[in-house]
């Protein structure tokens, strides 16, 4: 910004000096730099927040109407995006490859770290498993409905056998170290999406579901219960954050527009893709509308490759959830209590744990450890996979704590907690920023003694103002980011009495 405010002063010739100054800022900030590109960041995000849940969006927006339905999803995808968004503003403070819950929490709250990891890796695990159960559901129905009845052989309609059979896929695909690796496998789960977003648009244009069609609801609202009963459904629809930092780490081009434009994208993405979903199948059905709702078109093969896609979406988003289970696991495994700042540690530029700057690259798993964590979240999974049928009771708690936290509360406590001027992170980032805007001054001298007054006044004055409005916006940033932790937490005491009360009623 100082940079172009100099450019477009006049045509007159900055300083070298200054210039050489303001580059090696950049080359700092920028740290190491990654290797995943713009869209392969946005095919791993969007696969992360889209899963099977779209199915039961007609089902959410049924009991809210349409138009209050459509406001939740907008609603969800902003805040679910503002979440996103403070987690690459984290991530400013650390150096790039090293961002990640437990290094944030480090420079925050530090004894509490082993919590947010921790929560974050059973939520994680849970929805893996969930994953799992939802390939021994639908399979046998897959394999009935492309054999016409009764297939030959018994196991194929064995939920066990099709859990072990994918579970053969899955294993490779969880044991490759970066997220970027998984864009091809992320392509073929979107696709499988696509084409279940085809087939409920279809049936919509077709109309043979019209006939038997139940009362519809445009503004009107089936009650607050209902309405508090699916508030959940939409709300974690859009929980991604627990790759977040990982495409922040692997991200070629980590620019603060780059970054913020694969928040824009995959949201945007994914919101349109509920809503479209919600309102065509909604109206396909009406109140009548099921839970899952591809289990509700006619027989027929269109609906079987349906069942199929699901089974595809769901198996490719397992490592997706692997992945952050891994590194939350190894995060817990690594943690210690904080130590006790002393000497030079109360440096407004040192933190206690991470050094200058908080910053620190991460030490990488060694082959051994990342194999003995892979392979025991794996057998973990296909274990609870394998004995439970249903996980809906304990993922309807999961979620409402571990999805919550995740995509509200932590990234609202990091940012205003590291962002707070006292926090020797934020002081030793908003050093290099007044550095940066001080360089202009030194400019300034060094165009008085050329002879060019008036370019100096303006740079000034421009430096000056950059830096009040850098600090307003900060500020209003913090206050922001408080506000969506409170919201958080709201959110998560209502999802948690609306799952018990629907728990007891059943």
């Amino acid at each position: 910004m100082e940079e172009e405010a100099a450019v477009g002063a006049g045509p007159a010739r900055l300083p070298q000096s200054g210039l050489r100054r303001r580059a090696g800022r950049s080359k700092h900030v920028t740290g190491v730099a990654g290797e995943a590109s713009w869209s392969s960041s946005v095919i791993n995000l969007v696969n992360t927040i889209i899963g099977a849940g779209v199915l039961a969006m007609p089902l959410a927006i049924s009991h809210m109407g349409i138009v209050l339905g459509t406001c939740v999803i907008l609603w969800s995808g902003v805040t679910a995006g503002f979440g996103l968004y403070l987690q690459s503003r984290c991530a400013q403070y650390l150096d790039q490859g090293s961002a990640s819950f437990f290094a944030l929490s480090q420079l925050t709250y530090p004894n509490a770290a082993v919590v947010f990891d921790a929560a974050i890796a059973i939520k994680c695990f849970g929805v893996g498993v969930s994953y799992l159960i939802i390939i021994g559901d639908l399979m046998p129905g897959v394999v009935q409905g492309f054999v016409g009845g009764e297939p030959v052989y018994d196991f194929l309609i064995d939920r066990h056998f099709w859990v072990t059979a994918f579970m053969l896929v899955v294993i490779p695909l969880s044991y490759l170290r970066r997220l970027d690796s998984l864009k091809y496998t992320s392509i073929a789960a979107l696709v499988s999406m696509a084409y279940l977003v085809v087939l409920v648009v279809y049936h919509f244009v077709k109309g043979d579901t019209i006939a038997d069609r139940g009362p519809v609801r445009v503004i009107h609202w089936a009650g607050p219960v209902s309405t508090l009963g699916s508030l959940p459904v939409i709300v974690f629809a859009f929980t991604c954050h627990q790759n977040m930092f990982s495409i922040l780490n692997e991200i070629k081009n980590n620019s603060h527009f780059r970054t913020t434009s694969v928040v824009f994208a995959s949201i945007g993405s994914a919101a349109a893709t509920y809503i479209l979903v919600a309102i065509t199948g909604y109206l396909s059905f009406g109140d009548r509308v099921a839970g899952n709702i591809v289990g509700m078109y006619p027989p027929g093969v269109y609906a079987t490759i349906g069942r199929a896609a699901i089974v595809m979406l769901v198996i490719f988003s397992y490592p997706l959830q692997c992945h952050p289970c891994r590194a939350s696991v190894d995060a817990v495994l690594k943690w210690r209590p904080a130590a006790q700042k002393t000497g030079t540690e109360n440096s407004p530029h040192r933190h206690p744990l991470l050094g200058p700057r908080g910053n620190r690259t991460p030490e990488p798993m060694s082959d051994l450890r990342f194999s003995i964590i892979t392979t025991t979240i794996l057998i973990l999974s296909y274990l609870v996979a394998m004995t439970v049928s249903s996980l809906e009771a304990v993922l309807a708690y999961v979620g409402s704590t571990g999805s919550t936290s995740i995509s509200f509360i932590l990234p609202g406590l990091f940012y205003y907690k590291i962002s707070s001027p006292d926090s020797a992170a934020h002081r030793g980032l908003m050093k290099e920023d007044d550095e940066a805007t001080d360089d202009i001054s030194d400019d300034d001298e060094d165009a008085n003694v050329e002879g060019e007054g008036s370019l100096s006044r303006s740079l000034t004055e421009s430096g000056l103002l950059l830096r009040g409005v850098r600090h307003w916006r900060k500020a209003l940033l913090r206050r922001l980011s408080l506000s969506l932790a409170i919201y958080g937490i709201v959110v998560m005491v209502v999802c948690l009495i609306t799952n018990t009360f629907f728990v007891t009623s059943h």
